[in-house]
């Protein structure tokens, strides 16, 4: 049976009207699955018969929380078990602005940088617009907390998953959803370029974030296989024009590699690069993935190297690392459990 969830407002409005049902229906249905409800008999204000109808011609998925870990700064990541046996992971972050959650795009990831575990494997599947939803769904529902911000940076590149992805922050902007503002979202992406181009045109309020992390076509392609198919005069070009048609900044991330891209001449490429552009750079010493063998800057190292950049003109902040003891932290998303998870209880 075809998932109800997976229909668009639209075809669910239409398969109610097949019922013989007034399309307000659909509105409340709506309701129903961004509250967090697992079946049709839970949609109380729908006549018996509705639901029974409902149950006997659609399934109604939903994504289960598998392990709850939390992080000593009171990060809690989450193992979500998708319908078909696979799983992904989503972390909740608090600040003093609110809470903000960190999302998966797919199960596993093709691009291959080296410095990530999300990568290892592969790619399993997409995730459909469905699941995303249910991803934030269940952080609130589970802890009974609104989230305030969301970010498109967990297991996945987002753009290899548009046209789900693009459904996904239609439906959480909703104003008959969770109506979040399309300016409380960023969405990541290691440089499709062409996706770049359609993402301005179709959201051009919602954060754009680039994972730079070399700021040179050879150091680049070493540690990103993706750089090698969208160069990166052409990702800088696309930036910039982004950044002008919408007149927002556009960010960018940079894992700081011991020895690799965290020295006095990566700085200086950084400034060449970027300089003009309305644009800032998030400084990200790197979290540790066993099977990468790689290591991180150290913090003063990172400090310097922020320093560096702002006094060449190019705002720079050194991220706080926030669940990095439960592998919570960017770059250690993992389609499984880690080894020293526990299931919630």
């Amino acid at each position: 049976m075809k998932d109800f969830k997976d229909l668009t407002r639209e075809e669910r409005r239409a398969a109610l009207k097949a019922l013989g049902q007034q399309s307000f229906r659909e509105g409340q249905i709506f309701e129903w699955i961004c509250r967090g409800a697992r079946s049709f008999d839970e949609m109380s204000n729908l006549s018996k018969e509705l639901r029974a109808s409902l149950s006997d011609s659609y399934t109604l998925g939903s994504l289960s929380v598998e392990v709850e870990q939390i992080s000593s700064d009171g990060t809690r990541k989450y193992l979500l078990g998708l319908p078909d046996g696979n799983s992904v992971e989503a972390v909740l972050m608090r600040y003093e602005y609110g809470n903000s959650l960190c999302i998966s795009t797919q199960v596993g990831c093709r691009m291959g940088c080296s410095f990530c575990a999300s990568t290892i494997g592969g790619k399993l599947r997409d995730l459909k617009a469905w699941e995303m939803l249910d991803e934030f769904v269940r952080a609130e529902k589970y802890t009974g907390e609104p989230v305030n911000h969301l970010v498109l940076m967990g297991i996945g590149e987002p753009f290899d998953n548009y046209a789900e992805v693009s459904e996904f922050l239609r439906r959480i902007h909703d104003k008959d959803g969770k109506n979040l503002s399309f300016r409380s979202i960023t969405v990541s992406t290691c440089g499709l370029v062409p996706k770049i181009y359609s993402f301005a045109e179709d959201f051009p309020q919602v954060n754009l974030a680039i994972s730079l992390h070399a700021a040179t076509q050879e150091k680049r392609e070493r540690l990103m296989p993706v750089a090698k198919a969208y160069r990166l005069d052409e990702l800088i070009k696309a930036c910039r024009e982004v950044s002008e048609k919408t007149g927002r900044r556009v960010s960018f991330e940079y894992t700081l590699i011991a020895g690799k891209n965290d020295g006095d001449e990566d700085a200086r490429e950084i400034i060449s690069l970027l300089r003009g552009m309305l644009c800032h750079v998030n400084l990200i010493p790197l979290n540790p993935v066993r099977e990468t063998g790689l290591s991180a800057s150290t913090r003063k190292r990172a400090e310097e190297f922020r320093d560096k950049l702002e006094k060449g003109g190019i705002p720079a902040t050194v991220r706080r690392t926030l669940g990095s003891d439960i592998d919570a932290a960017c770059g250690q998303l993992r389609k499984k459990a880690s080894a020293n998870a526990h299931h919630p209880g």
